[in-house]
């Protein structure tokens, strides 16, 4: 071969692969984002971390329980039946020593009618007494009493990677160091 076959074949082997390597590049990148599931993890240093608060109200119910004395009355009225009872009792005996034959036995429904009037009338004269008592009744009630509180909703984390600073907020406290995800994508495409 001579010397201008070498500088030609030279000259196409040159750029077939400057005209190949854009391509490849671009092959590389979308391999690259095929790939992208094979993540690269790294440790990060906390610089800060901030509980995030949110105050709440809580409304607790309390039952409340006393004790209350409840006065109460009891008439202690004539016995009327157990008076007109005994006056009838007793007027029938009375009744009964009076008279003889048929006579006796109209004697003795008289004055068991009599004694029975007057037994019925002596015990509505009669007065009558009224008692008073009184007992402890137990009474409640349910009555809702509130108080703030403080909840953390999470955490506002600043972490050193490689001299830059980051923030992100977190649901628990990560403690010295974080992890992190590293992704890398080429620039200018």
């Amino acid at each position: 071969m001579n010397i201008k076959a070498w500088i030609t074949t030279g000259t196409v082997v040159v750029s077939l692969a400057l005209t190949a390597n854009p391509a490849e590049a671009g092959h590389q990148y979308a391999f690259g984002k095929q790939h992208r599931e094979r993540a690269v993890y790294d440790y990060a240093k906390v610089v800060q971390v901030e509980p995030i608060v949110r105050y709440v109200t809580v409304t607790t119910p309390v039952k409340e329980c006393w004790n209350e004395t409840r006065h109460y009355t009891v008439n202690h009225g004539p016995n009327v039946a157990g008076g007109t009872l005994a006056g009838a009792i007793i007027g029938g005996v009375i009744g009964h020593q009076f008279g003889s034959g048929r006579g006796n036995d109209a004697a003795t429904v008289a004055g068991t009618l009599i004694g029975a009037a007057i037994g019925n009338d002596a015990a509505r004269k009669r007065s009558h007494g009224v008692s008073t008592y009184a007992r402890p009744i137990q009474r409640c009630e349910t009555n809702y009493r509130s108080h703030e509180e403080e909840r953390i909703d999470g955490y506002r984390v600043v972490y050193r990677y490689h001299g830059q600073r980051y923030a992100t907020r977190l649901p628990y406290d990560p403690g010295k160091r974080i992890r992190v995800r590293v992704d890398v994508r080429p620039t200018g495409l």
